[in-house]
């Protein structure tokens, strides 16, 4: 073991006094500070508020800090202490814009969207991003209870009419459907912690954008998201534990006001009697991408400085067998397998070094910088934001020992990088610019290195939220420290292969 750790101190001293490998992660550090912030610099963002130009509004902001769209008409009660909504969605009818057929002329037709929603809701008053638990009757997708922004659980009725019903006792919130208003199944339980005395209680419907997709000329995917509204139909509707006495208010939720100061595409609603018809528009979900910057979009610089790495990182060892010098390194150790973990030991750790101090650098000053310029940036988590920082860091250092390996498989340094860049940029490249079909991009990011890129991710792809999940948008098809392992396996692997080639072969 001593033997191995002089063995890893000499290729150390060996990395460092040859100044152009030092130059080269310096380089490299710059090329991922400096374009990252530079393009953070050169993003403006600003909202109009009348005729004035203002800083775009941060997006609304669930329990769990994720940003969250939180728009929908609301008509309710409120709730002090344990109590309970009971209504009969009757109906569900909506409309969606299409395309327009004559210019000036809107093109409303009739349907409902898959994930529109209408049912009943208890939430924490009527600010947006506010915990919530609800129980509705969606388009295409039957009944769910959903919660927090993130949670959702299928019921088993798959359309109105039916009865929906949602109980509070203490922080716990339990829905429930029926068929007939007497037999009740539970759909699901929430709980709300923290959750005051006082809430808000009763029905509300919203209905995200109709999203569609087509084809580009150059065979990538573009998506379209046009506006959409539901119009539900409740009666028979109950409120036990109301503090208020039947008194009903009503708000549009998240509602966009225009220039003018006029609402943009308004919910509204009618009652008569118990009978309550309520039309909404918009969404209650995790926000994607559309809901501003990512964080990970700071370090835009950080594929140059990929490339770099890989120069220096193939050098390490071809520029030995270029000089003959990899006779002498032989020959002083004792196995030939030795001399090569030591070199991807040192290349791996200075090269994680850098890539770290890089990160650390550019990500929290590209989040303050985007911010001054207007520009909204989706906040994340300290364990998230310390994943793309540090993850950022590790993709480095394994495009590092893959490019070594390659170096001492295929003894040149110009063929070494053009094949690591083949296998870990292009790939990258082709599947985030939208030139490819969706699948074949995915594909890419889940069998090549590029998939190595995962650990970047900061937005979620989630079932019960219609979206454009394409890599060019942030998402990728596998989870952040699973891609990381793609990469990881792949350097590996070819650093076995060139262990075994150097055993078999002559220097």
């Amino acid at each position: 073991m001593s033997g191995f750790r002089r063995l890893v101190r000499a290729e150390w001293t060996k990395f460092r006094t040859v100044r152009g490998w030092v130059l080269g992660l310096v380089a490299a550090v710059a090329l991922t500070a400096g374009l990252g912030l530079q393009a953070a610099a050169g993003s403006h963002a600003s909202c109009g508020m009348g005729a004035v130009e203002v800083a775009c509004p941060a997006p609304p902001v669930g329990p769990g800090g994720e940003a969250v769209t939180d728009r929908f008409f609301f008509v309710h009660q409120r709730l002090d202490g344990d109590g309970a909504i009971t209504a009969r969605v009757a109906s569900m009818t909506g409309r969606i814009r299409k395309p327009d057929e004559r210019p000036g002329v809107t093109n409303l037709v009739a349907g409902v969207v898959p994930w529109a929603k209408a049912g009943v809701m208890v939430k924490d008053g009527t600010r947006q991003g506010a915990a919530y638990a609800a129980v509705m009757v969606t388009g295409g997708h039957g009944v769910r209870m959903q919660h927090g922004f993130t949670e959702d659980r299928a019921g088993t009725a798959a359309s109105a009419p039916v009865w929906l019903r949602l109980v509070r006792s203490g922080d716990e919130l339990t829905g429930f459907e029926s068929p007939d208003g007497r037999t009740w199944a539970e759909v699901g339980t929430a709980t709300l912690a923290g959750l005051p005395e006082s809430v808000r209680i009763g029905l509300f419907v919203t209905s995200p954008g109709d999203l569609t997709f087509s084809q580009d000329v150059l065979g990538g995917t573009v998506a379209a998201e046009r506006f959409t509204e539901a119009t539900a139909a409740f009666d028979q509707v109950g409120v036990r534990g109301a503090a208020t006495g039947g008194e009903w208010s009503h708000d549009d939720v998240g509602v966009t006001v225009g220039p003018g100061g006029a609402p943009h595409h308004p919910g509204r609603h009618v009652r008569q009697g118990d009978t309550f018809t309520v039309t909404g528009t918009g969404d209650i979900a995790p926000a994607g991408d559309e809901g501003g910057m990512r964080v990970e979009q700071t370090l835009t610089g950080l594929l140059a400085g990929l490339v770099v790495v890989v120069v220096v990182a193939a050098g390490f060892v071809t520029a030995e067998y270029r000089g003959g010098l990899i006779r002498i390194t032989l020959a002083a150790a004792p196995g030939r397998g030795r001399v090569l973990a030591a070199k991807a030991i040192v290349v791996g750790a200075v090269t994680f070094a850098a890539g770290l101090a890089a990160a650390a650098v550019t990500v929290p000053l590209g989040v303050r910088v985007l911010e001054a310029n207007g520009n909204r940036v989706l906040p994340v988590s300290l364990l998230t934001g310390a994943r793309v920082v540090v993850g950022s860091a590790a993709l480095l250092a394994l495009a590092a020992v893959l490019a070594l390996a390659l170096g001492a498989l295929l003894r040149r340094g110009v063929l070494a990088v053009a094949v690591a860049v083949a296998v870990i940029v292009l790939p990258y490249f082709l599947a985030t610019v939208s030139v490819l079909p969706l699948e074949a991009a995915r594909w890419l990011l889940r069998l090549t290195p590029a998939a190595g890129f995962a650990v970047q991710q900061t937005v979620m792809e989630y079932p019960q939220v219609a979206g454009h999940y394409a890599p060019v948008l942030g998402y990728y098809p596998l989870p952040p420290w699973g891609g990381l392992a793609v990469l990881a396996a792949y350097a590996a692997l070819a650093l076995g292969l060139a262990v075994a080639a150097l055993r078999r072969r002559d220097a």
